[in-house]
Formats: C-alpha cells, sequence, structure tokens
C-alpha cells in the first residue's frame, strides 16, 4: 500500500478501472481539467490565506507542476486528436466542497484536507492504470502516480502543522464522504467519479 493510500477510506471499485480503460481517450479530457482545476485550488488558497508564507511558497511550485501536467496531456490529445472541451463541474469535488466547514479557521483545516485526499486518489488511480494503458501514456502516468502522491504529502503536512490536536479526527470524518463519493454509481465516468451505471 501506497502512502497516499492509507488515508484513503475506500479503493477505487473495479467496475471504475474497467470503464477507465475502455473508454481511457476520452478519459484523457477529464484529466486535462483536472489539472486545470489543481492547478486553479492551489492558487485560491494562495489568496485565501497570503499571511502563510511557506504555504502560498509551496503552492506556488505546486500550482506550476500542474500547468506543466497539464500541457504533458494536451500534447497527449492532440496525437491522439482529441479535442477539449468545457465540463460541467463533476459531483465528486461538488459534493467534497459541501462537506468543508464554511467558518474560519476551520475551513482552511478542511480545505487542505480535501486536497491531500484529491491528491490521494489520484496518486491511487494513477497507479492503477500505468501500467493498464499503451506506451507513452504508461510511463507518464507512472510519473504523475509519484507526483501526485507528493502533493499528497505537502497538503497534508500543513493540515497537520494548521490543527494539530484536530487534523487526524477530522480527515477520517472527511475520507469517509471521499470514501462514499467513490464507491456509489454516478452518471458519468470521470478521473474523479464513481463507477459508471453500466459498468457497475
Amino acid at each position: 500500500m501506497s502512502a497516499a493510500e492509507t488515508i484513503l477510506e475506500a479503493a477505487t471499485p473495479r467496475a471504475w478501472l474497467a470503464g477507465a480503460l475502455e473508454l481511457w481517450p476520452q478519459l484523457l479530457i477529464d484529466h486535462a481539467n483536472c489539472e486545470k482545476k489543481a492547478a486553479s485550488s492551489a492558487l485560491a488558497l494562495m489568496f485565501a490565506y497570503p499571511e502563510d508564507r511557506a504555504l502560498s511558497l509551496a503552492l506556488s511550485r505546486l500550482a506550476r507542476e500542474e500547468l506543466r501536467h497539464f500541457e504533458q496531456v494536451q500534447r497527449a490529445m492532440r496525437d491522439l486528436k482529441l479535442t477539449m472541451v468545457r465540463q460541467r463541474p463533476g459531483r465528486y469535488a461538488q459534493e467534497l466542497r459541501r462537506a468543508l466547514r464554511s467558518s474560519h479557521p476551520a475551513r482552511k483545516l478542511d480545505q487542505l484536507l480535501a486536497a491531500a485526499l484529491i491528491e490521494a486518489r489520484s496518486a491511487e488511480r494513477f497507479t492503477l492504470l500505468a501500467p493498464r494503458l499503451p506506451a507513452p501514456l504508461a510511463d507518464f502516468y507512472a510519473q504523475l502516480a509519484a507526483s501526485e502522491a507528493r502533493h499528497f504529502e505537502l497538503y497534508l503536512g500543513f493540515a497537520r502543522d494548521c490543527a494539530p490536536a484536530e487534523w487526524q479526527g477530522r480527515l477520517e470524518r472527511l475520507a469517509a464522504r471521499e470514501a462514499e463519493l467513490i464507491t456509489e454509481p454516478d452518471t458519468e465516468l470521470r478521473f474523479h467519479s464513481g463507477p459508471p451505471p453500466a459498468t457497475h
């Protein structure tokens, strides 16, 4: 079990993996959007907590890395003649955000923990997909698994520092909600979704 998987309360369902392997070119489009959203989320946290210099500097580097990943996914899409499309927000992110507290300083802890869970889920799914996809995407996804694991550790470290006495209990509650979202059937296949109905 990887370090990232230790905070996840449920493994990715086999039905999601089956759907992802069947529809991986389409999933690549959602993956590109995910990389943009990851960069945007890091920047949003920088703007929300400008007084936290260490967090701002770390997230500045993370946002640049996420945008490089976006560019790499775009190149893979170009090679496959896939066109970028606008997507509606997925159920996973929307529902996970609803579980976050709205008042400060509790919201900062929840935002950091939610980001850690999303990165941990990404690392787990890249690890599952990498050995099952054609080259060169397989090597790229293996590299991304390692990157997302680093991002998970970064967010979790800041969460620990933010609330040493509270982070673990709060993580358990958010991880339980994340596990529900990732195992319940979804209306469409996304990189962060439950299994699609057709394969559930």
